[in-house]
């Protein structure tokens, strides 16, 4: 039998938010499909905007105890990714100006002194964090579900996406009203709610905007339902 799929969105470094879910989907998995497989997935960005980015990446890191683990590369994971390769500025300020500059500060890394330094970045990181972040996939297949961060180009077979679609895309793609060949299920633009259509599931609800984290419940048979962990909006400590 095929595990139920809890699909979590975007959590952008809100651990107590990440927590307080995870706790959620044990109890619910417990209670609901107890002796059924369960897996975690998450859809990507992680990191950024909240102030706990690392624990964030450790907790995901360690897995959940009894549930399948699935972890997802984000357009977020993907920019800190190429500053680490390079002291190039653009590069670096792409990072900083959407939220890494709070990423930083988690890892204790100052910007005052010596520039941009990738070597300070992957110090602080740590070669264990490095290597998970660096072997994040772009997607995952599981049927009748297609897993990915932002998005699919439409009409696009998934072995020729482009991973700059794959990480950002938006318009082209939710705006789109196509049959994709599979549900897709994916998270990087935020809304109130999450999002429920024929041909596409949204669960990033906005953790550090609205202080909500969702996951969908896909468990085969039924109609997807949402869980939710809910706080204060922002940055936390």
């Amino acid at each position: 039998m095929k595990p139920v799929i809890y699909a979590v969105g975007d959590v952008h470094g809100r651990d107590d938010l990440l927590k307080q879910l995870h706790e959620y989907i044990q109890d619910f998995h417990q209670l609901q499909h107890q002796g059924r497989r369960g897996e975690i997935l998450h859809v990507g960005d992680y990191i950024d905007g909240g102030a706990n980015s690392i624990e964030v990446i450790d907790r995901l890191m360690h897995g959940v105890k009894g549930m399948e683990s699935t972890c997802l590369l984000g357009n977020h994971e993907a920019m800190m990714l190429d500053c680490l390769d390079t002291d190039e500025r653009q590069t670096w300020y792409t990072w900083l100006s959407n939220g890494g500059d709070v990423t930083l500060e988690n890892l204790g890394v100052s910007l005052r002194f010596g520039g941009y330094d990738p070597v300070a970045l992957a110090q602080a990181l740590g070669a264990e964090r490095v290597s998970w972040l660096r072997s994040l996939p772009l997607y995952r297949l599981a049927e009748p579900y297609l897993f990915v961060h932002a998005g699919i180009a439409p009409g696009v077979p998934i072995e020729k996406q482009a991973p700059k679609d794959l990480l950002w895309i938006r318009s082209r793609f939710l705006e789109s009203n196509v049959n994709h060949g599979h549900i897709v299920v994916h998270g990087h633009t935020p809304g109130d709610e999450p999002v429920l259509k024929p041909n596409r599931i949204c669960v990033d609800t906005g953790a550090t905007s609205n202080g909500i984290l969702s996951a969908a419940v896909l468990d085969g048979h039924n109609r997807p339902m949402f869980l939710r962990a809910s706080g204060k909006p922002g940055k936390t400590v």
